[in-house]
């Protein structure tokens, strides 16, 4: 029987093992016990993966339904919901017996779904607020998000494995949920744009070095550092990836708004002043 495509990496149990704990699997670690409640309630209850797929994907719609009308705190947790179904699905259907050929497609197909609702959700909010420059940024975001999946889909039909590139769906859906809580969603879509753009490319150049029988690019040597973090084959949960993400997360968080003319947040609160007001 072929196995679901592996859950988000950011809810996935860090392996105990004698190696250091990174922060982004500590957050793992913290997030896993109380999803390993409901993935036993369902168990138990025998719900079809199948089915907690397509309610995974109902909730995305709503998710950006939440986001056309412009309620992003709205928005974020029940974003935090579809994700919760979207790493839970995979697991009942490990723990049931019930992984099947079809499982993993329908799972991959019912992803492109969920992570289309969310920009067309975007998309419907841009327009409605005039603002076509953002509807462009918009879709060509979720174009590329898309075709960071198919590459790799594509290429390991011909090659045993494209896992390369550092923005794939779980990077996605955190950016779009902080994005969506901390009112700096525009820094978030370029991100992902500019990320999935680089993502790829990394795949189209992985594949194609393997298909010829050339050697992938070194990572020793003066140009090692941009090769590593350019060209991302790294695990994640590993320091290397806590410092990719702390860099994205400081350009979300300290990038004004109005620098990117963020129809939403532009004149809005300061990092300090959003603080200030968790505060109150």
């Amino acid at each position: 029987m072929a196995m679901r495509y592996d859950p988000p990496s950011f809810v996935c149990f860090l392996a105990r093992t004698s190696t250091p704990v990174t922060f982004t699997g500590a957050i793992g670690q913290a997030v896993y016990y109380p999803l390993r409640l409901i993935i036993t309630v369902c168990v138990r209850l025998r719900i079809h993966p199948n089915l907690l797929t397509f309610v995974g994907v109902l909730i995305s719609i709503w998710a950006g339904w939440a986001l056309a009308l412009g309620h992003f705190k709205t928005a974020g947790v029940i974003m935090i919901l579809a994700a919760m179904f979207d790493f839970i699905d995979g697991k009942v259907a490990g723990e049931t017996g019930l992984s099947t050929a079809f499982g993993g497609f329908w799972d991959s197909v019912i992803d492109r779904f969920s992570d289309m609702a969310i920009s067309v959700g975007l998309i419907y909010l841009y327009a409605s607020l005039g603002r076509p420059d953002y509807v462009l940024i918009t879709s060509v975001t979720m174009v590329f998000a898309t075709m960071t999946s198919y590459t790799r889909a594509r290429a390991e039909s011909l090659i045993k494995k494209c896992k390369v590139g550092f923005m794939e769906r779980p990077e996605r859906t955190v950016l779009f949920m902080i994005g969506a809580f901390t009112n700096r969603m525009a820094g978030v879509l370029w991100l992902i744009g500019v990320l999935s753009v680089v993502s790829v490319i990394n795949r189209i150049h992985y594949t194609y070095l393997e298909l010829n029988n050339r050697p992938q690019p070194r990572r020793d040597g003066p140009g090692r550092l941009f090769v590593r973090a350019f060209y991302w084959t790294e695990d994640r949960a590993t320091f290397a990836y806590d410092l990719w993400v702390i860099a994205i997360l400081a350009f979300v968080w300290l990038i004004p708004p109005d620098w990117l003319g963020d129809p939403m947040a532009v004149g809005g609160q300061t990092p300090l002043q959003w603080l200030m007001a968790l505060t109150k």
